[in-house]
């Protein structure tokens, strides 16, 4: 079969413009989402919770974290209800745009030395705006780049948003790095508030780039079709109980891996094992680098070989290297934590994080795809991301051994492998066949195949 793009239908935006467009505006998103653990693990206890220990103070500071991933299925619900409505590209710009102004004016709070319990109260506010808006990001950009790929490219496109958050770990990471180099004075009274100010730039950029680009080829055929549901929530539940659940499952040790290793680590990494600041953030940034070449090629292995296998292999070695990592972690060399995050954020993550977009999104007929995928996801967020450091935290406190966290995330990888295994779809070649040979745009009322785009 061919590999070349066949031509764009007149008046669509080629696909690759809407990758990078799903890539760009996803970077700034999760470059918002992610400096707050980054602050949450170095800055947030000593500013927000000055009063409390420190184990309280970090757990505190993880817990506002957490609230973030509360309201994402309310988001969810919400922008996947109007995507499914009036379109996707109108929620992913007001998504975009408030997730940068909650950014913003987190660099703009007072301290608790300054206005006292309104401060942690107005930040974790401002998370929960921010945990709203993303609850929506994820669902739209990711449906833009699947639903304007070509037939037999899906999983390659569909690589480029989920490209976004490992470059948003990376960038947050430098923005944090720079600041972490003023003395620590100085960092803790306004340059930790940099890398949130500099978010407003970067909206920018992501608004003017989304901006650009046309309306899903997808949604626009429902709508002319006149195929739009009223209530997508309750379409999708009625249509994809099961998918919607088995997503979540599927997700779990993906947001359990991803949190504990930029958020936990960091903290860990520093104030236990006694690492250095700056080469634990420098470790951050080149596992999320290694992260963003290797997603467009695992999201064209799927392509080749199935979605559901490629995703199988990210389970599974996300299980595998956890042990190691934390053993490398607790070298207390600075070279070893590179390598520990690497080796599980950069490579373990990739085959499973490349084909989330295409394979998530495709369980779920258009009518209620973007409702459908964003629940599952976000339902996957609340009961594994969420609240992972705070967990972590907790299991090292209380058994002084990294032991403990790493049989967690074993746990939740075995979840993960069995609820993938479930996802509608075969395996292998014969899968990969099957979905590049499927209708583009599946107009049955039922489940779809996780193939089927």
């Amino acid at each position: 079969m061919s590999t070349k793009t066949p031509p764009v239908a007149k008046g669509q935006t080629h696909p690759m413009k809407v990758a990078m467009a799903s890539f760009i505006g996803t970077t700034v998103e999760y470059y918002d989402f992610f400096i707050y653990g980054t602050a949450a693990a170095l800055v947030f206890p000593r500013l927000f919770f000055p009063e409390a220990s420190p184990l309280m103070g970090t757990l505190l500071s993880f817990a506002t974290f957490g609230v973030g991933f509360l309201a994402r299925p309310l988001g969810g619900i919400v922008f996947g209800h109007f995507g499914d409505r009036v379109g996707r590209k109108k929620m992913l710009i007001i998504s975009l745009v408030g997730m940068g102004a909650a950014s913003f004016l987190m660099g703009l709070l007072p301290g608790y030395a300054q206005i006292g319990i309104a401060a942690p109260i107005l930040l974790t506010i401002l998370r929960l705006f921010q945990g709203f808006c993303v609850g929506g990001e994820w669902g739209g950009a990711t449906l833009m780049a699947v639903e304007h790929a070509p037939k037999g490219k899906k999983g390659f496109y569909g690589a480029f948003p989920q490209m976004g958050a490992p470059a948003g770990v990376s960038l947050a990471t430098v923005a944090f790095l720079g600041a972490t180099q003023l003395p620590g004075d100085q960092f803790l009274t306004w340059g930790w508030r940099l890398p949130f100010l500099v978010s407003a730039i970067l909206v920018i950029v992501g608004l003017v780039v989304r901006l650009t680009i046309t309306e899903s080829p997808v949604f626009a055929a429902a709508r002319e079709n006149q195929e739009l549901v009223k209530l997508p929530i309750k379409e999708a539940f009625r249509r994809h109980p099961k998918e919607i659940f088995l997503v979540a499952g599927t997700y779990l040790s993906q947001g359990v891996v991803a949190y504990i290793t930029i958020a936990y680590l960091v903290n860990y990494s520093t104030t236990i094992v006694k690492i250095d600041r700056t080469s634990v953030l420098l470790g951050i940034f080149i596992a999320g680098l290694v992260a963003v070449v290797l997603y467009p090629i695992f999201g064209s292995l799927s392509d080749k070989y199935g979605r559901k296998t490629i995703y199988l292999i990210g389970a599974v070695a996300m299980g595998a290297l956890v042990g190691p990592a934390f053993m490398l972690v607790n070298t207390g060399v600075a070279a070893n934590f590179v390598l520990a995050v690497v080796l599980l954020f950069g490579i373990a993550m990739a085959p499973a994080s490349a084909v989330t977009g295409p394979l998530f999104s495709m369980v779920f007929s258009r009518e209620v795809r973007y409702t459908g995928a964003s629940v599952g996801y976000t339902i996957s967020q609340i009961c594994g991301s969420a609240f992972a450091p705070i967990i972590a935290t907790a299991l090292y406190a209380s058994t002084q051994s990294t032991d403990s966290i790493v049989i967690y995330i074993l746990i939740v990888s075995a979840i993960s492998v069995i609820s993938v295994a479930l996802l509608p779809g075969g395996w292998g070649r014969k899968e990969a066949a099957r979905q590049n040979s499927e209708l583009q745009h599946p107009q049955r009322a039922q489940a779809p195949t996780a193939a089927e785009a």
